[in-house]
């Protein structure tokens, strides 16, 4: 066997390299990974032996070009610390790899003109797809993702307009049901605690507003927002500050479920009994919140489902076939544990 002779400008295995070595031709080699049934297995075998003594990894990048087809899905999504984003992340890369399409990973940090320079970067490699978390951006993005003609699925939120796909859930329902939940234990003084500020954040305080507002509760300095990052520190300072110069609140809801965690802990720390004498809720469900003491009442988001139908969707956009519904409501499940 002939040794091979490795790419001049890169030092990789090439297709011609491993062609080289199996005695066969590099349309051979390609067909052979493809899985084809045409190709003999006697020269499957062959190719295959070849790839691993020669160590070859195909090319995506160059695969795209020969064939117009790539097979990698860009996901953009704002954290990877966040459990939240964690868990959709890890159902749409399992769902998209076993339909034989990559992930690429961009993290945004809720940040719109990060979003934007990551999704340039990832249509220089011409993506077979995307997938976004939530509707709000500039509209330059907005616009490159509507002018590349690559099939787009938007993750968290919901949106019914014509052209845009989408699978989440209501995020302002979601949190109107939990205040409705704490009215109905009878609290009237009831407090919303925000970090972060992102969109989803703002329609969770918005479904907060509308009940308080329905029951004629509504009170504006009652509304604590924080643009830092969400946290357990956070949530027991955030805790603080409100029983200092809110004596009368009687509940608190929180955006997300570490903030809330932290308010139980800074809670325990003062002596102030919850539920007894203040009501803490959270949002999300994240690790943890059934263990805390007391367990956490909050609002479960099905993340995980929310990514097996984006890349159902994904998939089905990249294929060239119909999708309807273009939008998908995964729902919530309100969960009432002792802190309420």
């Amino acid at each position: 066997m002939t040794p091979p002779t490795r790419s001049r400008a890169t030092g990789r295995v090439t297709l011609a390299d491993v062609a080289q070595a199996a005695g066969v031709s590099p349309i051979t080699v390609s067909r052979a990974l493809r899985g084809e049934r045409a190709v003999a297995p006697e020269l499957v075998a062959r190719v295959q032996s070849a790839v691993q003594k020669l160590g070859y990894v195909p090319d995506p990048a160059a695969r795209a070009l020969a064939s117009r087809h790539s097979t990698h899905v860009a996901v953009l999504i704002p954290l990877l610390t966040n459990a939240l984003f964690v868990d959709l992340l890890e159902a749409v890369q399992f769902h998209l790899r076993r339909a034989g399409y990559q992930t690429l990973i961009g993290i945004t940090h809720y940040d719109p003109s990060e979003e934007e320079q990551l999704l340039r970067e990832q249509l220089v490699h011409r993506p077979a797809g995307l997938i976004v978390t939530g509707l709000d951006r500039n509209d330059s993005t907005r616009a490159l993702i509507a002018q590349s003609g690559v099939p787009c699925v938007h993750v968290m939120e919901m949106s019914d307009a014509a052209g845009v796909y989408s699978v989440g859930l209501s995020q302002a329902d979601a949190g109107a049901a939990l205040t409705r939940h704490l009215l109905e234990r009878g609290r009237r003084r009831i407090a919303f605690a925000g970090a972060q500020l992102d969109p989803r954040v703002m329609q969770r305080l918005d479904g907060w507003r509308r009940e308080l507002q329905a029951a004629g509760l509504y009170d504006a300095r009652l509304e604590w927002l924080n643009p830092s990052p969400s946290s357990l520190a956070l949530g027991g300072r955030m805790f603080e500050q409100i029983v200092a110069h809110k004596p009368a609140v009687d509940a608190i809801f929180f955006c997300n479920d570490d903030l809330a965690q932290g308010a139980l802990l800074a809670a325990a720390r003062h002596r102030i009994a919850v539920p007894k004498r203040i009501a803490i809720a959270g949002f999300n469900d994240l690790t943890g919140s059934d263990l805390t003491l007391p367990t956490l009442t909050t609002v479960r988001t099905p993340r995980a489902a929310i990514g097996a139908a984006a890349a159902a969707m994904l998939l089905k956009l990249m294929r060239g076939e119909g999708v309807h519904p273009g939008c998908i409501d995964v729902g919530f499940e309100l969960v009432v544990r002792e802190s309420t």
